[in-house]
């Protein structure tokens, strides 16, 4: 069935999407056009960035920008959030989305330098559009999204780094949303687990056994499967067309991956 204009959830809203090209950012990009926003995506790879901007623009019913972006570069990131205001005069909502996720390795084989640099990306990168993002949110009492990823709660092996900055963002998050509200502006975010993506795949079929490796990744979950980048964009497509009477809060899209007991045991008394 097509749609009609009065079902458009989040029509003629102008929405900020940072990694946009690929994985989950995809998605959300992907749920707000199909609800016809007009949205600004930015990512690192250009061409899969024109490539995605095309074909949506040929679906509809909304619309999407893209702008080429290392989110860690301060002009870079000032430029997609100004840019996104001269396009369409407003801004209704930023969905601060890219990062990166270094390799597994325990603390010993991280440097600082790689800490700094992964700030740079997973934090910095938050912190700088939210702070050129607000004059304009203030103005429509907009929101702000931001992924900060299912480690910030339950933590990971191997990515001691990667979960201190989703930890930061939860903090950010929370912090943000109380000093906004005098604005109406209301700062949420999301937190996926094991959602199908690229990367996912790419590092079951690097791995040892891809069949194993999958499984055990839809065994994490209780509900046996991954997540779906559709179903992320589709959480923040409620938080910020419903959820109005929502600040500060994190949504879990992680099948129930936190949930329950499981063999969790560290320790082998024969190592």
């Amino acid at each position: 069935m097509a749609e009609t204009a009065g079902s458009l959830r989040y029509r003629d809203q102008v929405v900020i999407v940072t990694g946009g090209a690929s994985g989950i950012g995809l998605g959300v990009l992907q749920v707000f056009v199909h609800n016809g926003s007009k949205v600004v995506f930015c990512d690192i790879d250009e061409k899969a960035g024109r490539d995605v901007e095309t074909n949506l623009n040929v679906k509809g019913p909304g619309e999407c920008k893209f702008i080429s972006c290392d989110i860690s570069k301060e002009d870079q990131a000032r430029n997609v959030i100004e840019t996104t205001v001269q396009t369409y005069g407003k801004l209704d909502c930023l969905v601060n989305n890219a990062g990166f996720h270094p390799p597994h390795r325990p603390i010993d084989d991280f440097s600082t330098d790689d800490f700094r640099a992964l700030n740079e990306i997973n934090v910095l990168g938050y912190f700088t559009t939210c702070k050129y993002a607000l004059p304009h949110l203030r103005k429509t009492q907009g929101n702000i999204i931001n992924n900060c990823s299912l480690v910030a709660y339950i933590g990971q092996s191997g990515a001691v780094t990667y979960a201190a900055t989703k930890g930061a963002i939860v903090s950010m998050t929370k912090a943000l949303a109380i000093d906004e509200a005098k604005y109406r502006v209301r700062v949420n975010s999301f937190a996926p687990g094991n959602i199908w993506t690229p990367l996912w795949e790419r590092c079951a079929r690097e791995s040892s056994n891809y069949d194993k490796t999958i499984k055990t990744g839809k065994d994490a979950q209780l509900l046996g499967r991954f997540g779906t980048i559709e179903e992320c964009g589709l959480v923040c497509l409620f938080l910020a067309a419903d959820a109005t009477f929502c600040t500060g809060i994190n949504i879990n899209v992680s099948g129930g991956a936190e949930l329950d007991y499981g063999f969790k045991n560290k320790f082998d008394p024969s190592e």
